[in-house]
């Protein structure tokens, strides 16, 4: 039996994230947990702007976080389909694996503005996602973003261009 491991995902708005994380969910003993799926969930209603995602997903984090390493604990390897996408993001994850005391693997999907605006226009199309992110949102949100940093101590495995959609 394989040991139990968190997989974390960094990479902007529409780099393909959540199709990642779909493909190695698909795994034995494996769970996905979605962050947008649980916003969905549980603040939609809530969720109109930036400010309200970042106070809804902090909420959601500290809710999560004994659950998640109680999975960890009990074996199971979890897909945490949460953005890695600034180092207090980042931090928090950091904290779940010391808590756990399991490896990780932090999958950092490195895909250029022009591709990610691309696939988010398609994915707003086809009205799938629980949330529609413009492209002002996009820029907006992506002025915070902070590509992964060996010195953060994860172990990273960067899928450089296209991503892995």
């Amino acid at each position: 039996m394989s040991q139990p491991k968190l997989h974390i995902l960094c990479g902007k708005v529409a780099s393909g994230k959540s199709t990642l994380a779909a493909k190695l969910a698909d795994a034995p003993r494996t769970v996905l947990i979605s962050e947008d799926a649980w916003l969905d969930t549980c603040f939609s209603e809530e969720m109109s702007t930036i400010a309200d995602y970042v106070r809804c997903s902090t909420k959601l984090r500290a809710a999560m976080s004994p659950h998640i390493v109680a999975l960890l604990q009990a074996g199971m390897t979890v897909i945490l389909d949460f953005a890695a996408n600034t180092i207090q993001q980042r931090a928090w994850m950091h904290e779940l694996i010391e808590t756990a005391q399991v490896a990780h693997i932090l999958h950092y999907l490195d895909v250029p503005d022009g591709e990610c605006l691309s696939r988010l226009r398609q994915r707003n199309a086809r009205g799938t996602h629980p949330f529609q992110v413009t492209e002002e949102q996009f820029a907006q949100i992506s002025r915070h973003f902070v590509p992964p940093s060996p010195d953060e101590g994860f172990d990273i495995i960067v899928y450089a261009g296209g991503g892995a959609a």
